[in-house]
């Protein structure tokens, strides 16, 4: 799940994203509408938090412009304690929620779940042999005891269970895993694999792995 923070107040910004980080979540901070506008319009995103108040160019304008291109990408405005108007304009222009200043950190986070369950209809669970996983909590349980899991495990093993069927490769994975100007290697995916492959025996499903393809979850002996 990737989420693009738009919010020229460094501060909060930062903690936003180290929070919602530490939830799982790869995260993307821009602090102007421009670089907004930019962003949304060049590469793919889960959320976009979207402050009102942006130099260079409004909130409200990043969205309308948003909007005009047929993205759905689903928008929770953050605005002033007193901006109604703005609150209004915004979902009239079509943001899905929005969340007035100051705000605690942990309304905001059922906020961002609660978008994202409701804009994918993403089922409350996804099964596969004794394993499952909880995409909002990000919790995964075998034969229902929780499974320790790194922020980067818990992503990369939601990938591979949405798609539970289906191949994912190592470019989809960073492009998941990794924030901008973050480097990554290829080889740092094989280690998460491998990791989350040792975790996952006791379900009864393993990670397999086809060269040039990438990787998918199956049940242990399946074809």
């Amino acid at each position: 799940m990737r989420i693009l923070i738009a919010e020229d107040d460094s501060l909060l910004a930062e903690g936003l994203a180290r929070s919602l980080r530490d939830s799982g979540y790869a995260v993307d901070c821009v602090k102007t509408g421009a670089e907004a506008d930019s962003a949304t319009a060049a590469f793919e995103f889960d959320l976009l938090i979207l402050d009102l108040n942006l130099p260079k160019m409004s909130g409200l304008e990043v969205l309308k412009r948003l909007r005009s291109r047929g993205r759905e990408l689903p928008v929770l405005i953050l605005t002033a304690q007193s901006g109604v108007e703005d609150r209004v304009r915004g979902l009239d222009l079509g943001a899905d929620d929005y969340l007035a200043k100051p705000f605690a950190l942990e309304e905001l986070k059922a906020r961002v779940r609660a978008l994202t369950r409701r804009t994918t209809g993403t089922p409350m669970l996804f099964r596969h042999g004794g394993l499952s996983y909880d995409p909002i909590g990000k919790v995964a349980r075998i034969n229902g005891e929780v499974v320790d899991l790194s922020a980067r495990e818990s992503t990369l093993l939601e990938m591979l269970v949405q798609r539970a069927g289906r191949w994912v490769s190592k470019g989809q994975l960073l492009d998941h895993l990794c924030e901008w100007g973050e480097e990554v290697s290829t080889n740092a995916i094989e280690v998460y694999v491998h990791r989350l492959r040792k975790k996952l025996r006791a379900a009864g499903v393993e990670i397999v792995t086809v060269r040039g393809l990438g990787y998918r979850v199956r049940n242990v002996g399946s074809n």
